[in-house]
């Protein structure tokens, strides 16, 4: 395998410290790294993923701010849950900001379920948060969610494999893409399995994938009660420009849109420097400037 870069090296030796939260009686674990009295973000992984997907991107940030990452009921080394909701999920994410103590109002930041969940939370408590940045995250019609469970189908069926390094050959991501930093997604197969007495399998409750969904998440992001920024891949096979631009719509075209380039749906893993730029730039901003009015219009 190529060898991993220094920077990658140097962000995975940044080791955070790890606690859980118990939350609707199912105990959430969750990372934490840099300095409580610094501006907080919680960081919210997509379907399947866990918090280690984004422990070399947490380091890059932590010169100016306090970083949370959980994993969601039902996912990582959180508890299962008998179903899961968007809702309850946003609790969670709420629930890890207190938890870790979290200065001040959390900014959110999730990648494609976890942007769902953090479109919710930012519906239902955004005069409590600081911002939310939704990452390649499709909102379109019919209701994304019933896209997710589509493509939910892959996991539902999770393989058990004898021995561990043949089911860390086995990782793949969903949607299938190209990545090019092969170290990146050794580190994330790694963190993905644990041990059962029939062997090796994906730490995610298949049952996630089985839930349904009333909730209209178009109806929520055109609620949002704070600020937000929205990041997509340049290559994205999910949000794709039409979906892009519907998504600035509900917004009342209020929000920016940043495109990440050569990134496909999982940019945080093939483009990760690239989104940490795009993060920085966004976060740098709304440290300085305020949002506009709520339907104000380019004349």
């Amino acid at each position: 395998m190529v060898e991993a870069p220094d920077w990658f090296r140097r962000a995975l030796a940044h080791k955070p410290d790890e606690a859980q939260v118990e939350v609707e009686a199912c105990p959430i674990h969750y990372l934490r790294w840099g300095e409580r009295s610094k501006p907080g973000i919680v960081l919210v992984h997509g379907g399947a993923a866990h918090a280690q997907w984004w422990s070399f991107i947490a380091p890059l940030l932590t010169p100016q701010y306090h970083i949370a990452a959980l994993d969601l009921s039902g996912h990582g080394d959180s508890g299962r849950r008998r179903e899961y909701r968007s809702d309850f999920w946003a609790e969670e994410v709420m629930a890890v900001a207190r938890d870790a103590g979290i200065v001040g109002a959390p900014l959110l930041v999730g990648h494609s379920m976890g942007g769902i969940v953090c479109i919710q939370a930012a519906a239902r408590w955004g005069d409590r948060l600081a911002g939310a940045i939704i990452v390649d995250s499709p909102v379109r019609r019919p209701d994304p969610e019933s896209e997710e469970g589509t493509r939910g189908r892959a996991f539902r069926n999770p393989k058990t494999y004898p021995d561990y390094e043949m089911a860390v050959a086995k990782f793949r991501l969903v949607p299938p893409q190209p990545c090019d930093n092969p170290w990146v997604l050794d580190h994330v197969a790694r963190h993905s399995l644990h041990r059962t007495p029939a062997g090796w399998t994906w730490k995610f409750d298949p049952v996630v994938f089985r839930r349904a969904t009333s909730d209209s998440i178009s109806q929520h992001l055109a609620g949002v009660r704070c600020r937000v920024a929205l990041f997509r891949g340049e290559l994205s096979e999910l949000v794709t420009p039409d979906v892009a631009d519907y998504m600035v719509e509900l917004l009342d075209r209020n929000a920016p849109l940043v495109e990440i380039p050569e990134a496909h749906h999982h940019l945080l893993l093939d483009q990760p420097l690239a989104f940490v730029s795009a993060l920085r730039a966004i976060l740098a901003d709304w440290e300085h400037t305020l949002p506009r009015p709520s339907g104000a219009r380019r004349g």
